[in-house]
């Protein structure tokens, strides 16, 4: 079909139509679709796994406005610093093996199987199924609980060398373990780390971790600068717990007036007239008691636990409250609140009653002088699954023993035996004080001799206890088997070890075994000796006629400290010319293996000039003449012994012979080997290929 001229000029006049170019703004339009129903499901699992992975690092940093247009890079990309720290896992990464792993790890602390949970973590390390940081803190926070301090700083410093990133609850962990070793200036080093090098920020447990181990630790002053660094970084807000945890400390120094003005300044910090949080009330009404106004304590009381109150209250706040009132002769409102918080323990819902509880109403009661109550009280923990350990049975023990029921302390004693709860060091030496107290010195020393048989450790002060009972009893010698004994123990006596028994044979007269003591005194550098102990000797010397006797002891002591200097010093310049000795023969053996490895060079050389001459003193002979010359060459390489293989100009293999392998051998005293000819000769063999190229 043909167009006519005017129609074809009015169709070329037109403006092309163009189709509409979809905007940024219009829904997706799909072009394909999927082949099949599994397909589908693959594309929608895909799309899941995506909306659960966390966004990138960059999105974490400060940006311009995103209306501003993105600029293609410049320059060539800049690579990252390997020293900036990672950031850790998120919880997403729980899946799959590793979540498997995770859980068999917290099976076997559950099984309290705790080196086999550590030991499976280091070795899964380096497996195919890395575990996350979570698994990590599980098996630190179960060593934690169980005091295992040298264990739990050996797993973090393994974790850390093997680049897993830790979280902040990895960090708490770490200060937890050195506050409780009484490592506070450690624990704020590594807190100034956390402030420099990690990529988060301390939370309120950091600080309260801190503070409270400085408060436990005397250093109420660097509490307090902690307390300010926490609110002037604005890290997290003013914490009740983080105060409570100071006024406590200053309850403890009877500084009643720093006390109230915690209370009001964390009032004030926090904008309100009340504090919700139930922690700081306790110990705000042990300062009110302290400056002895016990109306004003009993007000807040009234306020903050009255009906209406919304001041929240837990078991530990709880528990302050009543150990304020248990301390202060207000046992019948102690009383009351006990029967309240029972009544309103309701787990897993709330819980306002645990083990701390109990221990509480124990110390009320025994303060009250109630001791049958005490115990009734004791024997109520079961009423609320509330499990009695050590530290438990222990006060309640300690009260008794200290009030002369000893007979009632021995009771609880055998019931921890039947419950299955192992008596500790302290269990005994409370049993002994008690026992002592009621002169049963037989039965102290019976408690004392078990517990070295069951394997503990008794400290000084469990052998001082001991020591002064038989002293005070006059039974001298049996005093000394046991100080005799702590020395064989590798337990250090103190001054008061060695004064106690010096009073002692002074009173008894028996003098030399005094001066035995005053050697011993003497010798030991870790104490002194007193000159009140000086003048109680040197008088009993004086009556006897024996003013000389101290005098002389103190030239053998003297001669006896300058011999052992002396042998010190010959020991130690023994081990520097052992030392000397040893580096001399280590610098020996070293140029001899060089020198062997010298000669292995140059026989290498040697062989391989004879073969390449051999080479061309063949090509240039006759054919019929190379075959027996090349059957000569063969016969005489393998008679040779020991052949090396070396690396030609060509790359093929060279098999040179070694004939001075008997000297190498001698001149490297046997601690040169076939490897080291095999250096050598290989090192020579690329000499010659390069000299000749």
């Amino acid at each position: 079909m043909s167009l006519s001229k005017p129609l074809f000029s009015h169709l070329k006049s037109l403006k092309p139509y163009r189709n509409p170019v979809p905007t940024a703004a219009a829904a997706p339009f799909r072009l394909l679709s999927f082949a099949t129903p599994e397909e589908a499901a693959a594309e929608r699992r895909r799309r899941k796994r995506r909306l659960r992975i966390e966004p990138p690092l960059s999105s974490l940093r400060n940006h311009p406005s995103s209306s501003a247009p993105r600029r293609a890079p410049s320059g060539p990309k800049i690579a990252s610093n390997p020293n900036v720290p990672k950031l850790p896992e998120s919880v997403s990464a729980l899946a799959g093996n590793r979540l498997n792993l995770h859980n068999r790890i917290l099976t076997l602390i559950r099984e309290n199987d705790l080196d086999e949970a550590s030991l499976l973590v280091r070795h899964s390390i380096y497996s195919n199924c890395r575990p996350t940081i979570f698994t990590c803190n599980a098996v630190l926070a179960a060593l934690l609980r169980q005091s295992r301090y040298a264990d739990l700083l050996s797993l973090h410093r393994f974790i850390t060398q093997a680049s897993v990133a830790p979280t902040i609850i990895t960090h708490n962990l770490f200060l937890q373990a050195y506050c409780d070793c009484r490592k506070t200036d450690t624990a704020l080093e590594h807190y100034r780390l956390i402030l420099k090098d990690a990529p988060f920020n301390p939370s309120p447990t950091t600080y309260r971790i801190l503070v409270k181990g400085l408060v436990d630790n005397g250093k109420l002053d660097q509490a307090l600068e902690l307390k300010d660094d926490m609110i002037a970084k604005g890290f997290c807000a003013p914490d009740p717990i983080v105060y409570n945890f100071l006024m406590a400390g200053f309850v403890k120094n009877d500084d009643a007036d720093r006390v109230l003005s915690l209370f009001d300044e964390l009032r004030e910090k926090l904008g309100s007239g009340t504090i919700y949080d139930g922690a700081v009330y306790g110990n705000l009404m042990k300062g009110y008691f302290k400056k002895g106004m016990d109306k004003e304590a009993m007000e807040i009381y009234s306020e903050v636990l009255g009906d209406g109150s919304k001041v929240r209250f837990g078991a530990a706040s709880y528990n302050s409250v009543l150990d304020a009132l248990g301390r202060n002769s207000k046992l019948e409102e102690a009383l009351g609140l006990f029967e309240r918080m029972m009544n309103e323990h309701n787990p897993p819902r709330r819980i306002t009653v645990n083990l701390g509880t109990f221990n509480v109403m124990v110390d009320a009661y025994c303060l009250a002088g109630k001791f049958d109550e005490a115990i009734a009280v004791f024997k109520r923990m079961g009423e609320k699954k509330c499990s009695p350990d050590t530290p438990s049975y222990n006060n309640l023990i300690d009260q008794l023993g200290k009030n002369k029921l000893v007979a009632e302390a021995e009771e609880l004693y055998r019931e921890m035996g039947e419950r299955g709860i192992n008596p500790d060091e302290y269990t005994y030496v409370l049993l002994v004080e008690a026992c002592l107290g009621v002169d049963r010195v037989d039965d102290a020393t019976g408690y004392f001799n078990k517990m070295v048989e069951l394997g503990l450790r008794p400290n000084t002060n469990a052998y001082n206890k001991v020591i002064g009972g038989l002293v005070n009893a006059g039974r001298l010698d049996e005093a000394t088997g046991f100080f005799n004994q702590m020395k064989e123990k590798d337990v250090k006596p103190n001054i008061a070890s060695y004064e106690m028994q010096l009073k002692a044979f002074v009173e008894a007269e028996r003098l030399d075994d005094g001066l035995k003591m005053v050697r011993e005194i003497l010798l030991d550098d870790g104490v002194a000796f007193s000159e009140e102990m000086k003048e109680l000797v040197e008088g009993a010397l004086r009556k006897e006629g024996r003013e000389d006797d101290l005098g002389k002891l103190y030239k053998d002591v003297e001669r006896e400290k300058a011999e052992a200097l002396a042998r010190a010093a010959e020991e130690k310049a023994r081990a520097e010319a052992l030392a000397k000795e040893e580096k001399e023969r280590k610098k020996a053996e070293a140029a001899a293996k060089e020198a062997a490895a010298a000669r292995a060079s140059a026989a290498a050389i040697e062989a391989v000039l004879g073969r390449r001459k051999q080479e061309a003193k063949e090509e240039s002979m006759p054919d019929g003449a190379s075959g027996s010359d090349g059957g000569s060459l063969e016969e005489e390489r393998n008679d040779s012994g020991s052949v090396e293989e070396l690396k030609g100009r060509d790359g093929e293999a060279i098999n040179a012979s070694l004939p001075d392998g008997e000297v190498l051998k001698q001149a490297s005293d046997g601690s040169s080997s076939t490897e080291e000819t095999k250096e050598g000769a290989g090192y020579a063999a690329q000499q010659v290929s390069a000299s000749q190229i």
